[in-house]
């Protein structure tokens, strides 16, 4: 998503004993802010982190932060996906609104940071269906498209999704040349 820019970018792999960063904030942006700030601080870069997972409208907003992790230890995609589809099981289709959301956070070394975000909105289905994709795809349904996520593309995917939203964003404010952050 990043290719077109012109800029040289590393991963984690580039770097020895970069510290786990505990995803324990109580928002996507905490998280997002968190990690950035502690690999900044490990490799001395500006650094670009993301936190990102689904809310659910019915369920007041869960999992929320908890998405990768939601049906418990252990969770795996599949797993929390039948937690999810058990707690609203029975819940009509227009109460399952539902929405992707992806907060990036771009963190310099002196403590100056800017965030972006991203949002998808769509409805929990009520079965799995599609085999792309991960995480919730399967049952998170896009009316415009008469699709779930794990049935687009991922050229499309990759156009329209929380993460492709919050990343256009960072792209846009990049070639303006507009990072007055906040500390």
């Amino acid at each position: 998503m990043l290719q077109d820019l012109d800029i040289d970018i590393l991963s984690l792999n580039d770097y020895k004993d970069v510290p786990d960063v505990e995803e324990d904030g109580a928002s996507f942006f905490a998280n997002a802010l968190k990690k950035a700030k502690a690999i900044s601080e490990h490799t001395g870069e500006i650094v670009l982190a993301d936190d990102s997972g689904l809310e659910v409208e019915y369920l007041n907003g869960e999992p929320g932060v908890y998405s990768s992790r939601y049906s418990g230890e252990g969770a795996t995609d599949s797993s929390n996906i039948k937690k999810l589809l058990l707690s609203l099981e029975g819940v009509p289709g227009e109460k399952r609104g539902a929405a992707f959301r992806c907060a990036l956070v771009l963190y310099c070394p002196d403590g100056i940071y800017i965030s972006f975000d991203g949002r998808l909105e769509g409805i929990i289905h009520d079965k799995p269906q599609g085999d792309g994709g991960f995480g919730y795809d399967p049952v998170f349904f896009l009316p415009d498209l008469g699709l779930t996520v794990a049935q687009v593309p991922p050229a499309i995917k990759n156009s329209i999704s929380h993460r492709a939203q919050a990343v256009l964003r960072f792209k846009e404010a990049y070639r303006r040349k507009i990072f007055s952050g906040k500390r």
